[in-house]
């Protein structure tokens, strides 16, 4: 399919990847919508250029509401963190992917893009594992409602409905909370350590290559295909962690074994808890800088021509230009973060 001209409805459009989706699908002449549950999210969509429709993906309403016109469905909206009760990740990711996927069906759209994760495959998996799996669920509410969103929708896959699965690594760059924005802060905080000398494989993707696989994904009518996405790199998450601290100018993040990190985290975390404050960081995010491999793209690079265009060298300046901008969002909130520790304390 063509993409130029077509309605594109990006799912969590206020969100880190459905405001660049927003930015490069523009550039493309897509017209582009979006469905936002959070207004001021909305807002920063809005100010793009995109229509927003404001509202959540499990609600039939606004689902119906958003699909109407669409040609595409960029579904990127989902419940992510390290942790929580598995029933409120399900109805989110695959309720939710469910709601939104079956009202573009009935409005008529074509194709339906599900973000999903290549955490899919849990956290041991085989080096350079494929999109034939193993899945691993690994007791994570995440991964495992990844997988079973995956399943679900795939059966509605059709020659007039074509669903594709991405899956994407760490998705990097400038605005992203997860890999750039979290880390530094906890890094101002001195909190941020490596987990078994930062071993661990860090399977980053810069923003902008995961929106160009996507696009080729349409353009190419993969449908009922799944692709892992990643710059393709075997980066250790010393390596890419050094990497941000410098572009910040901090120093470089410390090492300690695995368990040790875990348990300082569980430590923290009934402080906190007992101190009536909001816990900033999991025992099972370590879990997520300890993963062994790098993930096999190339079913991306054979079927769909992909290329990671951005290096790693490139997509760390561009963080580091964005980084001069903001800085002082970043400070401010480990400033903040440490006055509301300091005010609780002395109460």
């Amino acid at each position: 399919m063509n993409i130029e001209n077509k309605t594109l409805l990006i799912t969590g459009i206020g969100g880190f990847i459905g405001l660049r989706a927003t930015e490069l699908a523009i550039a493309h002449n897509m017209h582009v919508r979006g469905l936002q549950h959070s207004p001021a999210k909305a807002k920063l969509a809005q100010n793009l250029g995109a229509e927003v429709v404001i509202g959540s993906i499990t609600d039939p309403v606004a689902a119906k509401q958003a699909c109407q016109g669409v040609d595409i469905v960029l579904h990127t909206a989902a419940l992510v963190k390290e942790g929580g009760a598995l029933e409120e990740f399900r109805e989110v990711n695959v309720g939710g992917s469910l709601n939104m996927a079956n009202a573009a069906k009935n409005a008529g759209v074509k194709i339906f893009i599900h973000t999903s994760s290549a955490m899919v495959y849990g956290f041991n998996y085989p080096n350079k594992v494929t999109e034939s799996g193993p899945f691993y669920g690994d007791n994570n509410p995440y991964c495992k409602t990844k997988i079973e969103a995956e399943k679900e929708l795939l059966k509605l896959n059709s020659p007039d409905f074509g669903v594709i699965i991405i899956r994407p690594g760490d998705v990097y760059g400038p605005g992203s909370n997860a890999w750039v924005i979290r880390p530094l802060s906890l890094m101002h905080q001195r909190k941020f350590f490596l987990p078994n000398g930062g071993s661990g494989m860090m399977n980053h993707v810069y923003i902008d290559n995961l929106i160009d696989a996507i696009f080729l994904a349409i353009e190419k009518e993969a449908y009922g295909e799944a692709f892992n996405i990643t710059d393709g790199q075997e980066t250790t998450w010393k390596e890419y962690a050094t990497r941000l601290a410098k572009v910040a100018n901090l120093p470089k993040p410390f090492s300690l074994p695995a368990s040790v990190v875990k348990f300082l985290i569980r430590l923290q975390c009934l402080q906190q808890k007992a101190l009536g404050q909001e816990v900033d960081i999991l025992p099972e995010s370590i879990d997520f800088l300890t993963r062994p491999y790098a993930y096999s793209i190339e079913k991306a690079k054979n079927q769909l021509g992909y290329t990671p265009n951005v290096s790693l060298d490139e997509g760390m300046e561009f963080v580091r230009e964005w980084l001069g901008k903001i800085d002082f969002i970043i400070l401010s909130h480990a400033k903040a973060q440490r006055r509301k520790e300091e005010g609780k304390n002395k109460k």
